[in-house]
């Protein structure tokens, strides 16, 4: 995965890994046909840092809580979509 890079949150340094990215650009994509392979991307750079946190144990709980976050918002982007496709089609 790229390499994290820093952003400034309320006063103190934090660092936004590849899949935040990957999840930022999906619930931020506005461009329907965009969405899924958005979503899929965020979804897979999730996937493969659970799947680190199972080989080295690695992850902070604020991490692993962002995580979850994530899993939800795009649960719900999801729904979105399916419910755009419903309305278009």
């Amino acid at each position: 995965m790229g390499s994290p890079e820093s952003r400034k949150g309320s006063g103190k340094r934090t660092m936004t890994s590849e899949w935040e990215k990957l999840y930022q650009a999906a619930i931020l994509e506005t461009n329907w046909s965009k969405i899924e392979q958005r979503i899929q991307s965020a979804d897979s750079a999730i996937g493969a840092r659970l799947h680190d946190f199972s080989v080295d144990h690695g992850g902070t709980p604020e991490e692993k809580q962002r995580i979850q976050d994530a899993l939800s918002g795009l649960s719900v982007l999801r729904r979105e979509v399916v419910e755009h496709r419903s309305k278009a089609g």
